[in-house]
């Protein structure tokens, strides 16, 4: 099982204009992964490039924001995951 550490350097390993999901950071057991984000205080930590396993965003129009803001496209209201997704580190 990944560790916080692991989790954390997994999501800082993420290209920008790309996105990974939850159970790819932690396979099994998803909202270990989102807890371990939300408990983050690293102002630097690119969150917003983790989104749901159907490109759905856990933070809405703030993510979407930020994910637009790194040309990741869309299509309609979720990440267009064929182009956007990497894999975990």
């Amino acid at each position: 099982m990944a560790t916080d550490d692991d989790i954390l350097a997994a999501v800082r390993a993420i290209p920008r204009g790309h996105v990974t999901t939850y159970g790819d950071l932690s396979p099994g057991a998803p909202r270990r992964a989102g807890a371990v984000l939300a408990a983050s205080r690293d102002p630097d930590l690119p969150w917003q490039r983790v989104v749901r396993a159907d490109g759905s965003l856990a933070k809405g129009a703030r993510q979407r924001a930020l994910l637009e803001a790194e040309e990741v496209p869309f299509r309609g209201a979720r990440v267009d995951m064929r182009a956007a997704w990497v894999p975990a580190a």
